[in-house]
């Protein structure tokens, strides 16, 4: 059965826990990227990560970008969006789609 976990700085996901998901507090970029490996191959389908944490491992997602399980997609810390989540449904979408359609 398939896993959904979230990764990023402790604060900003602490309060994923409470409804139920995996929580793994990374820092780092080596943590960080380690972290996505370790939840990549534990069979979690679904991996939210905090836009700070994503852009600062932006290659290692690019990694499981075609791959259909896990899906890791970027939610806003604790400082805020920094825009990458609506970037990456926009350029998803496009993808899929051939043109801008969220324009």
């Amino acid at each position: 059965m398939y896993k959904i976990a979230v990764t990023g700085d402790y604060d900003s996901i602490l309060g994923f826990k409470a409804i139920g998901l995996d929580v793994f507090p990374a820092d780092t970029p080596d943590e960080i990227r380690a972290m996505l490996r370790r939840l990549a191959s534990e069979n979690y389908a679904i991996i939210y990560i905090t836009e700070q944490a994503a852009a600062a491992v932006s290659e290692e997602i690019s990694r499981y970008k075609d791959r259909i399980t896990p899906a890791i997609i970027p939610i806003p810390g604790k400082e805020g969006s920094l825009g990458i989540g609506v970037s990456a449904i926009k350029s998803s979408v496009e993808r899929a789609v051939g043109i801008d359609i969220l324009k």
